[in-house]
């Protein structure tokens, strides 16, 4: 880990991921400063003495203030508004957090010179479609907006970041990680929601298979990608992969079997039921696994504590 006193900037702060990695970089560089800022509450997050947050809003005037005021060795952005609230926040406030907000803070990163950028994406963007290939890779195309519109947000972030990557790599050394489903107690994506909800549709006709990575191995990817990790995109996964029936079972929250083709005609209906984004019965209908070869090159074989089940299993405590 760095060695000199240096100051790291992680937007999203709220977040249960920014939490659990704040508390990590804490521990790891205790003679490193971490400032946390976002734009909701932060009274009820745990205190450090090397941590320090700022609540804002997320303008353009706010980040070069705290730019100008801080001289950030590194900068990790985890603040993607999340599709688990697609159905308060219309796609127009998604595309300027998550698209205009991302390219602000790009700018700033280069014209005050941080060292290295982190960025947090999604394997949302390659799409759930009946021809994905077994495993995904980075160069594969970002089709997740084909069908679904309300994932446009998500793939344009991307492509903003990882073309502005290839861009400046002589100048800034960043990093674009597509994770998996992260799932745990602090997370409150989207998966996690629909293992964690009772008598949610499991489908008879369909049982795609998923990867999904404990919360705690997530944030210490995200820590050890500050020196581990060159420029670069990456996927992010465990090798382990499970049936989406296996893991409700593994949770143990009770469910019922439905055929998934009938689900698109009553989504209407299901929607008064179950308050989940209309992407996700393509995901519970076709396989969207990642390759995580990359990555593994530059993580040793220690960089997962948890296994799928392990995983899975910690739910409960939600």
């Amino acid at each position: 880990m760095l060695k000199n006193k240096k100051k790291i900037l992680v937007i999203g702060a709220a977040g249960g991921l920014a939490r659990i990695l704040s508390g990590l970089l804490s521990k790891d560089m205790p003679d490193c400063e971490i400032i946390g800022v976002d734009s909701r509450d932060l009274n009820d997050l745990p205190k450090k003495s090397n941590i320090t947050y700022h609540q804002m809003r997320y303008t353009r005037g706010n980040f070069e203030k705290i730019f100008r005021d801080n001289e950030f060795y590194a900068v990790y952005h985890l603040a993607r508004m999340s599709h688990a609230h697609s159905n308060k926040t219309s796609l127009t406030q998604r595309l300027d957090l998550n698209i205009m907000g991302t390219s602000r803070i790009l700018e700033l990163c280069l014209k005050f010179e941080v060292r290295k950028v982190l960025i947090l994406s999604t394997y949302h963007v390659y799409g759930a479609l009946s021809d994905n290939p077994t495993f995904i890779k980075e160069d594969a195309p970002l089709r997740a907006s084909i069908k679904h519109p309300e994932l446009r947000d998500v793939t344009e972030m991307d492509q903003l970041a990882t073309n502005w990557m290839w861009k400046n790599q002589h100048k800034i050394e960043t990093i674009v990680l597509r994770p998996c489903s992260i799932v745990g107690p602090q997370i409150k994506n989207s998966m996690s929601q629909y293992l964690t909800t009772s008598y949610v549709p499991v489908g008879i006709d369909f049982n795609p298979m998923f990867q999904f990575i404990h919360e705690f191995d997530m944030a210490n990817i995200l820590a050890r990608c500050l020196d581990e990790v060159p420029t670069g995109i990456y996927n992010v996964a465990p090798d382990e992969v499970i049936s989406i029936r296996e893991a409700k079972k593994t949770v143990g929250i009770p469910f019922f079997s439905f055929p998934i083709m009938a689900l698109s005609p009553l989504a209407s209906t299901f929607k008064k039921l179950w308050n989940f984004p209309d992407y996700l019965l393509e995901y519970i209908k076709f396989g969207c696994i990642i390759d995580n070869s990359e990555i593994k090159k530059h993580l040793k074989d220690d960089a997962l504590r948890f296994t799928t089940k392990e995983a899975l299993e910690l739910l409960k405590l939600r």
